[in-house]
């Protein structure tokens, strides 16, 4: 393992914090204003993940309708107005989650995020829970104006936590986290607890963990395989 800045990237949604009830909510405010009904929470976790313009989309392909690029700038502009006011309503760490960063830390690792989310609603989300000050550094979409799967958000978050890529590892739940660590060239833990509409096990991450009790212990192995961390 490289001595200089061992890293962790962490996505955010359905990695960190589950945010589904909160983004959900967000999703209905946004129907309910078009006339439409509110999908359910535990049928719509699995749209999450790829930004909010994109989840708007999957919320009107429920009910088969489709939006002109205006409409969809109007409806993405009161999602977030929304969301911001109802960030950490009930949104939640994942169960395991701090002891597993306490862990990691104290085995000399950085932390980062790197997440499609806007990079201030990170923030704010991050800030409401206690947690900004766990990470180097949290870049999302708007950050480097590129979002995952593109191997440049992942790149420049690396070199903004300080670090450098031989030595990092990306952690997170659906195929864009994937995708973006092999085109990285870096190494991918994969959560089974996520929001993902492939299951995660079939994107084949490098490892695979069903709680984040488990993390250390994945990191831990990933860097004693040659090639890796």
């Amino acid at each position: 393992m490289a001595a200089s800045c061992p890293l962790i990237v962490f996505d955010l949604d359905g990695t960190l914090v589950d945010t589904a009830p909160d983004l959900i909510t967000a999703l209905n405010y946004v129907l309910a204003r078009e006339g439409l009904p509110a999908v359910p929470l535990a049928s719509a976790r699995n749209m999450i993940g790829a930004g909010a313009r994109k989840l708007i989309e999957r919320g009107l392909e429920v009910e088969g309708r489709a939006a002109t690029f205006d409409d969809l700038n109007r409806m993405t502009a009161d999602f977030v107005e929304f969301y911001a006011d109802h960030i950490a309503d009930a949104s939640r760490p994942f169960e395991g989650l701090e002891a597993a960063l306490d862990d990691l830390v104290s085995r000399g690792y950085q932390l980062a995020v790197c997440t499609n989310k806007l990079e201030w609603l990170s923030r704010r989300l991050l800030d409401a829970l206690g947690l900004t000050d766990r990470f180097a550094a949290i870049c999302g979409a708007d950050t480097f104006g590129v979002s995952k799967p593109d191997p440049t958000i992942l790149r420049q978050t690396v070199a903004k936590a300080g670090g450098t890529v031989i030595s990092s590892v990306m952690v997170g739940d659906s195929g864009n986290d994937i995708g973006v660590a092999r085109r990285a060239g870096m190494p991918v833990i994969g959560v089974s607890f996520g929001y993902t509409d492939v299951p995660i096990v079939e994107l084949k991450p490098d490892r695979l963990i069903h709680h984040m009790r488990d993390l250390p212990e994945a990191v831990g192995e990933l860097s004693a395989v040659p090639g890796h961390i």
